[in-house]
């Protein structure tokens, strides 16, 4: 069994909902940190044989095969390989275990893998209005939210049933999200992200682009109160 090893991981800074990432679509931001890995491990666009991307959200501007465009685009040459897939929250790490048993099975011996998520461009979707409404109103369907059609529950309904289950209380799960807040906020003030951040810069109406580096959503002095 041949051995599969990591030699590159970046990331950029997770942006929140309608932030400062909000104006870049998976594609712009996504070819990024692959060009990044690659120039980290001292390895050449033309060196990587695959490229497997896991994309969160299927907003409609997105091309079918996002993987591909966001490779091209990175400066990985457009005979190589990629594909897209999706596992929601999961994606990124299935996309890693994929290229793994890739590797180990022998069809290639470097591959990029990993994930991009725009919940910031997620579309409404008008359905029918290709072939146009005659009479009667037609309904906007909101992409963000997480609906599973198996159950009839979104995302939301489901950690409310799991948590339910589980008896996980809503003070547990403050205490929890407290302490989440509280270790993002010392590593961060600490500098231990700093490395697998690459900066993106974001352009401006006037001057300078905005240069982003640190993970938006932690709220510095979160206490139980706030």
């Amino acid at each position: 069994m041949r051995e599969v090893v990591i030699v590159s991981a970046v990331r950029t800074a997770i942006g929140k909902f309608g932030g400062t990432l909000a104006a870049l679509s998976d594609i712009d931001f996504g070819p990024i940190p692959i060009r990044e890995a690659i120039q980290r491990a001292g390895l050449g666009g033309d060196q990587i044989d695959e490229v497997i991307y896991a994309s969160g959200y299927r907003t409609g501007d997105l091309p079918i095969n996002s993987a591909r465009v966001v490779a091209v685009k990175a400066g990985i040459p457009i005979e190589k390989p990629q594909f897209t897939i999706s596992k929601a929250c999961a994606g990124g790490i299935k996309a890693v275990t994929l290229a793994a048993q890739v590797i180990k099975s022998g069809d290639a011996d470097t591959i990029v893998a990993g994930g991009m998520e725009s919940m910031s461009n997620a579309t409404f979707m008008l359905k029918k209005a290709r072939w146009g409404y005659r009479l009667g109103h037609g309904e906007l369907q909101d992409q963000l939210i997480l609906f599973d059609p198996l159950s009839g529950n979104t995302m939301g309904e489901t950690a409310e049933n799991v948590a339910e289950k589980y008896t996980v209380s809503r003070q547990d799960q403050d205490a929890f999200a407290l302490r989440s807040q509280q270790l993002a906020e010392a590593a961060i003030k600490e500098g231990k992200f700093r490395e697998q951040i690459i900066p993106v810069e974001i352009p401006q109406r006037k001057g300078a682009p905005k240069v982003f580096d640190t993970d938006e959503h932690p709220r510095f002095g979160t206490t139980m109160e706030s």
